[in-house]
């Protein structure tokens, strides 16, 4: 609404383009004392943006894109309304990256916390905003007054309360503070009891946080396991339903992120706990699901190299970041390919099939009653206790093994699988457990997880460079010693080289992460976190 910065009124019972007479009321509510001179009047759109998990509500920021006839700004304020930055800005059309903001301090703010996501249009509004003079009996202008007339366009239509701001100038402090207590002591104007940004939400219906990746679901340890299962099942279908249009629109790459983590969610609660489902369910969504992971790994995959590429390159010693420009052409274009290929099957009716079908057994599992069969504090603890029996038997293996001497690969991967298993497992089912026991085994499981994927990336990233290359070579007339397409020999020469010095450094990353296994499992086993997980929930036992 209204640039922030002074005491906001809003205008009772009046809504809509009546910005002249407000204007009016606002003089006469401010006389004799006072006298209001108005500045300039124009119509404007504005637009509030946010990236769709609200990482800038989080982080206690409001954007706001305001554009008129002939100039635009972005304004960024505190949630309580104090303004931070503005700049000028044309019409951009949103959702888009931060990236296509101008550098300046309003870009400096935000990039650091919207990251790698876009911004997306949370709501639309359309109106008027007067700029009003607040002159004292000497014509001395001693406040100004933003009034800020409009009406919401999108997600809904509906009218928003006027508003207005007064600031003061400065040195005319307490002038500006005789003028607020006249206007909030007339009729129609009442202080803002919240930030404009709140009304625009309420009216737009949009609630701060109302997406998260998180398995947030509260289980009552005393529900049937069948019917808990299914409300956790449900909130992830719910994720990869919200995350695929933007997926299919390529918005940002978070979004095939967070569905291929509901889709691995699922896989793992399928893999571990569906036999608590009606019979047959697991059985025949398994296979499905386990096609839709497959049909999204290649791309996430070149995203997260294409999205780490500069800090690659930058790493690079012997050669020089510009020789792996090729590379990145080479990615850009298969991620092109494998992008078609995702967007297809997420657009096919088999897709289609697999989310209805599976929604609505999973509505039925929920809806049926209760016969036999544990609750789900019981269930929860019998898998838990069941995986974190995996994890300790592998990684006493391993670190037997890695006293000795290197151990497999395959060995290390099993290990990290199984305690994403667990962790998956925590996720599902944490509201059981007294939560510092469950935030501290969370932390000890998640050090663990990170040392044994930062060497699982290393082994993939290795294999996958070296199939690039070979990609590359290939890409020439075979048998011709001809380069890649577009590219000379000694310029396809110098990028096979810069990937070679890569996979040395990603073996170097393995190597250390492997030095870290074994103390990173003995702080896992040592923390205790695998005896006070294995209790049944601690409101299962009352």
């Amino acid at each position: 609404m209204a640039t922030a910065g002074g005491q906001e009124f809003v205008i009772a019972d009046h809504a809509g383009p009546l910005a002249a007479v407000l204007t009016l009321s606002i003089a006469a509510a401010l006389e004799p004392r006072f006298t209001v001179v108005q500045e300039t009047r124009r119509a404007v759109r504005q637009v509030w943006l946010d990236t769709f998990d609200w990482r800038l509500h989080a982080a206690g920021l409001v954007l706001r894109q305001v554009t008129g006839s002939r100039s635009g700004e972005l304004v960024l304020a505190t949630t309580a309304g104090e303004a931070l930055a503005s700049q000028p800005a044309g019409a951009q059309r949103w959702p888009r990256l931060a990236a296509v903001i101008a550098a300046g301090p309003l870009r400096d703010r935000i990039d650091p916390v919207v990251q790698a996501r876009a911004l997306l249009p949370l709501a639309r509004a359309q109106g008027t905003l007067t700029l009003l003079r607040v002159l004292d009996g000497e014509r001395k202008t001693v406040a100004r007054i933003t009034l800020d007339v409009a009406s919401l366009a999108d997600p809904v239509a509906a009218p928003l309360p006027g508003r207005l701001t007064l600031t003061a100038v400065r040195g005319y402090q307490a002038a500006a503070d005789r003028a607020g207590r006249l206007l909030a002591a007339a009729e129609g104007f009442a202080a803002s009891p919240d930030p404009a940004f709140c009304a625009v939400l309420a009216a737009a219906g949009r609630s701060p946080g109302e997406y998260t990746d998180k398995v947030d679901v509260a289980l009552p340890p005393s529900t049937p396991a069948r019917a808990a299962l299914a409300s956790v099942l449900l909130r992830l279908a719910g994720t990869i339903e919200a995350n695929v249009g933007f997926v299919v629109r390529d918005v940002d790459t978070e979004f095939l992120h967070d569905l291929r983590v509901a889709v691995r969610r699922t896989r793992s609660a399928l893999k571990l706990t569906g036999d608590a489902l009606p019979d047959g369910v697991a059985a025949r969504f398994a296979d499905e699901f386990k096609w839709l992971g497959d049909l999204t790994t290649p791309t996430r995959d070149l995203d997260v190299y294409l999205t780490g590429f500069d800090q690659m390159a930058a790493g690079l010693r012997a050669a020089s970041p510009g020789d792996l420009e090729s590379l990145r052409a080479h990615l850009a274009g298969r991620r092109a390919i494998e992008r078609r290929r995702l967007t297809r099957g997420l657009r096919s009716a088999r897709f289609t099939a697999l989310m209805a079908g599976w929604r609505a057994a999973l509505e039925a599992a929920a809806g049926q009653p209760a016969r036999r069969g544990p609750d789900i504090g019981r269930l929860a603890a019998d898998r838990i206790a069941r995986a974190q029996r995996r994890v300790a038997k592998r990684g006493a293996a391993i670190v037997a093994v890695t006293s000795a001497g290197v151990p497999p690969a395959g060995d290390l991967h099993a290990l990290r699988k199984r305690c994403k298993e667990l962790r998956y497992l925590l996720e599902f089912f944490g509201s059981l457990y007294d939560p510092a026991v469950y935030r501290r085994a969370v932390k000890n499981l998640k050090g663990l997880q990170d040392c044994l994927g930062e060497f699982q990336d290393g082994e993939v990233q290795r294999d996958a460079i070296r199939g690039f290359a070979a990609e590359m070579v290939a890409g020439g007339q075979a048998g011709s010693g001809q380069a890649a397409p577009g590219l000379t020999s000694n310029e396809l020469t110098a990028t096979l080289l810069a990937m070679g010095e890569l996979t040395a450094r990603l073996h170097e990353q393995q190597r250390r992460a492997l030095e870290e296994v074994a103390g990173r499992f003995a702080e896992f086993a040592r923390a205790g976190s695998l005896r006070s997980l294995r209790a049944p929930a601690r409101t299962a036992r009352s």
